[in-house]
């Protein structure tokens, strides 16, 4: 009954991550099937598209999804809450980390905690989504399949971990997504759930992991950082800037990746239009020093 207990215990852990967790040694390459298994099934439902058709309403919501969503990650589960690059009220952080957690990246807290890591320890030993280390895979998307990088090291961020709105959503990342699924639902029948939830919601982490995967192998490098980032306009215009990764990985603390005016950041922009509302404020600026060193 021992192996009945353990699927149990798994399983519980796709709706509450807070019980004790498995730790493993980063450099094992062994997948946690069992705990994986939404995220399978998660890209096999796009087959769904095979039976319900498509309509111009559905791909429309999907890639209004994929957009907003995706800003969601870049502006405030990377440039927010990874790097304090700017500030906002204790109410439009949360309203932003329940968009974010509505892309099914996990929670604020893990998902910032695994970024400084990286930051930490880029292209080492002990950066868990290096393709140097660990190959292109490993770092688009294996690592997540790893018991070792399941639990949220809170260590890594006590300033984010004081909120308890913020812990609620990391241990129930569950929740949001769930609740966009059944909305999509209501809304538009099995069409717009499969396009709007299943099919954005896939092309969304492939793109967002592009830079883990590709930002490190493609591109130029601009500043002689200690890692392999590079700058991208193709990976910046599918990740709304995100792309241009060697200039990010030179100065992590800018609320802007595309350090100059031919550079497009449209998270960046979109910020600056936040900025002008009032919702966000103190967007920090890259350095005179950082730009006339390039």
């Amino acid at each position: 009954m021992d192996w009945l207990q353990r699927a149990v215990g798994k399983i519980r852990l796709w709706f509450d991550t807070a019980p004790g967790q498995e730790m493993a040694s980063a450099r094992d390459k062994r997948v946690d099937w069992m705990r994986v298994i939404p995220f399978v099934g998660m890209h096999l439902m796009c087959l769904g598209v095979i039976w319900v058709g498509w309509s111009w309403t559905a791909v429309g919501v999907a890639f209004g999804l994929y957009v907003t969503r995706m800003f969601a990650i870049t502006a405030f589960y990377h440039r927010y809450f990874s790097h304090r690059a700017f500030r906002t009220s204790r109410p439009w952080q949360f309203v932003f980390a329940v968009l974010g957690a509505s892309a099914v990246q996990r929670g604020p807290l893990w998902w910032a905690a695994h970024h400084r890591k990286h930051h930490r320890h880029s292209d080492t030993e002990l950066d868990v989504h290096s393709p140097r280390q660990h190959g292109f895979w490993w770092s688009h998307m294996g690592w997540i399949t790893h018991p070792s990088n399941f639990p949220t090291d809170l260590t890594q961020v006590r300033d984010l971990a004081r909120y308890p709105e913020l812990r609620f959503l990391d241990r129930f990342d569950i929740v949001v997504p769930v609740a966009l699924a059944l909305l999509l639902f209501m809304l538009g029948g099995s069409q717009l759930l499969i396009w709007g939830f299943f099919v954005s919601t896939v092309v969304l982490f492939h793109g967002a992991c592009l830079i883990n995967s590709l930002a490190h192998a493609l591109g130029r490098r601009r500043y002689d950082t200690s890692d392999d980032s590079r700058n991208s306009l193709a990976l910046a215009l599918i990740t709304m800037g995100e792309g241009w990764h060697n200039n990010h990985h030179h100065y992590p603390g800018a609320a802007r990746q595309g350090f100059f005016w031919w550079e497009i950041d449209l998270t960046y922009y979109v910020l600056l239009v936040l900025e002008r509302l009032g919702i966000i404020r103190d967007l920090r600026p890259v350095p005179t020093r950082v730009l006339s060193s390039a």
